[in-house]
């Protein structure tokens, strides 16, 4: 099978100019050219504003079609611009998979009164407060859509949580008094119990919730014909709520539906365990990974790099993993940042797009650029060359020499039913320098070259199918040959 690699098509700071799906329109064909096979596109459900990024999510069934909270259109586009970007892709064969709030719920259209009792936001297991009344935006009737597709109506009754007493102009976090309510026991366990996120939190411990949920997931992936979902911020979400939702849908869309999950936990143990609790349902990404790429590009030559794969989703579950080097919440300023260094982005990118396991998304703001406070050049130019070894090279048998601290390689054999493919990787994360590696004594007299344009060396493989393969200091090469 040819080597398969998604993009996620946007970045945080994109402009609400509300051209985003027309931009993906555009460039579907271009993207397909240069080895992207699946776009991940960030929330189309209306949020709280016209600039909001989607994950301030209002009303799950408006797309950019029903005048509601100031705007038609997302601040990505309208729902025939959204339609029309998807039939695109799929015209050139790019899938779609569409990033999916589940979590909260923000922007009510009317207040309530309820009970309610005030916990620490670092341990929101500890009541700060006794009982009392609190007024919060928690009843969602949605009048722009007036019942159109569902007519099902939000109150306070279906969430555990809120952020705000409108009646005494307070932020906190509130959970929601009721019979049988309480926060969702199968979260993460940081912060006490970490249900509680941000907005009114959504109670997947309600029936009535969780058969509108199911309903409104089967409702989305028919309307846009999309090929999976993103799940949002499933650390927050009740763990039995995201197996049964994903096992539903892939019964009534078949197994070829994809899910992948953001659970944001740095520590390989807990990804194990989230795995194993979703029967490998979905993949997640690879979060420990990003935190190890990101160590090492802060750490430059002091970081072995014979260590960059332990303790890594990709090493330990190659086959539900999908690996990353940055994405909107880790870019500058962002929530969550931990930004791969400049100098260290094109290793980087290697390390996830040139291996055997894994399945590589390439960020936007890595490959177009970065606005906002803090712009960043696009990096197209290096990741190009990277895609094209992916797709043409990267396959066959892997051998790896992991065996120095600070210069590591690999090979690729090649797949005989692929011409010209095979490939010899080689990093540095110091000096200049080299690796012999065996490539295979079929290959002797063969002449390859440094697919990243960086070295302007030919290499001739030595009878016996070995060669010494070149980096520059603080660098990557792939050598191979020219088709």
């Amino acid at each position: 099978m040819e080597n398969k690699t998604i993009m996620q098509f946007f970045e945080w700071h994109l402009d609400a100019d509300g051209n985003h799906w027309k931009r993906l329109k555009e460039r579907a064909s271009e993207l397909k050219d240069a080895g992207i096979d699946a776009v991940w596109v960030p929330p189309v459900t209306k949020g709280i504003t016209q600039d909001d990024n989607g994950y301030g999510i209002y009303d799950l069934y408006d797309l950019g079609e029903f005048d509601q909270k100031g705007t038609v259109r997302t601040k990505y586009g309208t729902k025939e611009e959204l339609l029309e970007a998807i039939q695109a892709c799929h015209n050139v064969g790019i899938s779609v998979y569409v990033d999916i709030v589940m979590n909260h719920k923000a922007g009510a259209d009317e207040l309530e009164t309820f009970k309610v009792v005030e916990v620490n936001p670092d341990n929101r297991e500890e009541d700060i407060s006794e009982p009392y009344d609190i007024e919060g935006w928690t009843k969602f009737t949605f009048p722009g859509r007036n019942g159109q597709y569902s007519d099902f109506q939000w109150n306070y009754n279906h969430f555990n949580g809120t952020d705000y007493d409108a009646k005494e102009e307070k932020e906190g976090v509130f959970r929601i008094l009721g019979e049988n309510k309480y926060w969702n026991n199968n979260v993460d366990k940081e912060l006490g119990n970490y249900d509680f996120l941000m907005f009114s939190n959504i109670d997947f411990n309600n029936e009535t919730v969780r058969e509108e949920m199911f309903k409104w997931g089967t409702w989305i992936s028919d309307t846009l014909s999309c090929n999976g979902f993103r799940l949002d911020a499933i650390k927050h979400i009740n763990h039995e709520f995201i197996k049964d939702f994903a096992v539903n849908l892939k019964k009534e869309k078949g197994d070829d539906f994809y899910f992948v999950g953001e659970f944001w936990k740095g520590e390989i143990d807990e990804c194990k365990q989230f795995l194993e609790e979703m029967d490998y349902t979905i993949d997640l990404f690879d979060v420990p990974l990003h935190y190890k790429l990101h160590t090492a590009s802060i750490q430059g030559s002091e970081f072995d790099l014979s260590t960059i794969f332990d303790d890594t989703l990709v090493k330990l579950h190659p086959m539900n993993s999908v690996t990353f080097v940055d994405n909107h919440d880790t870019q500058p300023n962002e929530s969550l940042e931990s930004w791969v260094e400049d100098w260290f982005k094109q290793i980087a990118y290697s390390l996830i797009l040139l291996r055997e396991d894994g399945y590589p998304c390439v960020f936007y703001g890595d490959y177009y650029g970065i606005k906002g406070p803090v712009p960043v050049d696009g990096k197209q130019m290096a990741i190009d060359p990277l895609l094209y070894a992916r797709k043409k090279k990267a396959y066959g048998q892997q051998d790896d020499y992991f065996d120095d601290k600070n210069v590591i390689g690999w090979v690729r054999h090649g797949d005989e039913n692929i011409e010209n493919s095979g490939c010899a990787v080689v990093i540095s994360n110091d000096m200049e320098g080299s690796k012999r590696m065996f490539v295979g004594t079929e290959r002797a007299g063969e002449t390859w070259i440094d697919l990243t344009n960086t070295r302007n060396e030919e290499i001739v493989i030595e009878e016996d199918g070995f060669a010494d393969f070149l980096v520059d200091g603080q660098s990557v090469s792939v050598w191979g040959l020219p088709n």
